[in-house]
């Protein structure tokens, strides 16, 4: 999926900074999983604090073929589009129908935003695309024989990596921080992500690396970021792409930090 911070086109520095590691791979906000899918480790805990991303990676895992019908059957219709996204979707018990909802938002809706209002209602308008491809059962079933070496878990990043010990290897990639004061988190939860959140992630990344474990960490080039792994890190800027934005203005290349 096309996800706001996806780290497809940052691969290269990523992996270039990922540590040999016998144990376990965490990543406890695991968006698009495009790290994850390219490392395809032999063990893996994923997590996120958006329930119908977790949900829509357990529908994937457990009956890729039973979301591929599903996807197959939608049509690319404006109309289609806005009954399926006014459905009360956390409501549906089977992982399967919410991992097709969220993947048909993402490929027909505006510029592949997930984006939420205060109530949790997805409020991405309908997109304008030529042919979006919105079942792809190939990539589908490459990405179910990956999720099958993982733990999924809808959960705080804390809790995830609990259980973390030397040998593991963690990899952050938070809500950035703002770059302005007029910008805002991204709302892939109604919660949002903090500054709070962003030190308590930061202790959190320090306790780890007291503990033998690998830690890699992405987040935005912003003064507060650079001064808070200040001590006990080492930072490297890199430049990244964003095309994930409701401004055009927006998007294009900017500064971003890598935190080891």
């Amino acid at each position: 999926m096309k996800w706001a911070g996806g780290k497809r086109q940052l691969l290269g520095d990523i992996v270039a900074r990922v540590p040999r590691f016998a144990g376990r791979y965490f990543e406890p906000f695991v968006g698009g999983g495009a790290v994850f899918f390219h490392l395809a480790p032999k063990r893996a805990v994923l997590a996120d604090t958006n329930e119908r991303l977790i949900r829509t990676y357990l529908g994937v895992q457990k009956d890729v073929e039973g979301v591929i019908r599903l996807l197959s059957r939608y049509p690319y219709d404006e109309e289609f589009f806005y009954r399926l996204r006014d459905k009360d979707i956390d409501k549906v018990k089977n992982d399967v129908e919410v991992a097709a909802w969220l993947i048909y938002l993402n490929k027909a809706g505006y510029n592949g935003l997930y984006r939420v209002n205060s109530k949790n209602g997805f409020n991405v308008p309908f997109g304008r695309h030529t042919s979006p491809n919105i079942c792809d059962p190939e990539t589908l079933r490459l990405c179910s024989q990956s999720l099958a070496r993982a733990k999924l878990e809808h959960a705080d990043f804390e809790a995830v990596v609990k259980t973390a010990r030397e040998g593991d290897f963690v990899y952050f990639d938070p809500p950035y921080v703002p770059l302005s004061s007029t910008s805002y988190f991204a709302s892939y939860t109604k919660d949002g992500f903090g500054p709070s959140e962003q030190e308590r992630l930061r202790d959190v990344a320090l306790e780890l690396k007291r503990r033998g474990v690998h830690v890699l960490l992405s987040n935005s080039s912003a003064p507060f970021v650079q001064r808070l792994y200040s001590k006990g890190f080492r930072i490297t800027k890199v430049l990244a792409t964003r095309n994930v934005n409701s401004k055009a203005s927006h998007r294009g290349a900017i500064l971003e930090l890598l935190i080891e």
